[in-house]
């Protein structure tokens, strides 16, 4: 079976919240990079012709982009985190630049929910390919792999739908 690998680098800022340790409680960042390995939904023979799967730049562009665009630079922040609070009332400007996530953004959160934007994304573009894995380094150290259906590893708000991850677009918070 063919699949297409991709490495992205971006810089982010988070904090935790909730009991992990002391220091991320603290906001600060990383240089991470995520690498997506995509998978065809419906594999066939290679033509003899074209001889691939899609063109890289149709299977990497819109995830390129959303990752360029909205990951990189970007805070991270839990939905009951209080610096979020303060952003939205005092610079809302700045608070359209706040990943918002259901509990502290950890690597593994993070990790299920960019997997589940880029199979939103992918499937916004004809569901030709599915991420069959994604591997997000936290640090040269940290790093966490994870394949399967995203969705059955977070947790699930209410109503489901309406969650960012959920929608093929350029959302990184509900709000």
């Amino acid at each position: 079976m063919l699949d297409l690998t991709f490495t992205r680098r971006f810089s982010m800022g988070h904090r935790l919240i909730h009991g992990a340790s002391e220091s991320c409680a603290l906001p600060h960042g990383h240089n991470e990079f995520v690498t997506v390995r995509l998978r065809a939904t419906a594999p066939r023979p290679l033509d003899g012709a074209g001889n691939m799967v899609v063109s890289f730049q149709r299977a990497k562009g819109r995830w390129h982009r959303f990752v360029d665009d909205r990951l990189d630079h970007a805070l991270q922040l839990s939905e009951d985190d209080p610096l979020l609070t303060w952003f939205r009332a005092h610079e809302p400007e700045r608070a359209r630049r706040i990943v918002v996530t259901p509990g502290d953004p950890t690597t593994e959160l993070m990790a299920c929910l960019m997997m589940a934007k880029l199979n939103a994304l992918l499937d916004a573009d004809g569901g030709v390919l599915r991420c069959a894995e994604i591997t997000l380094q936290e640090t040269p150290t940290n790093t966490v792999h994870y394949a399967g259906d995203p969705l059955d590893m977070l947790p699930t708000p209410r109503p489901p739908e309406r969650c960012w991850w959920r929608r093929a677009d350029d959302s990184i918070s509900d709000s």
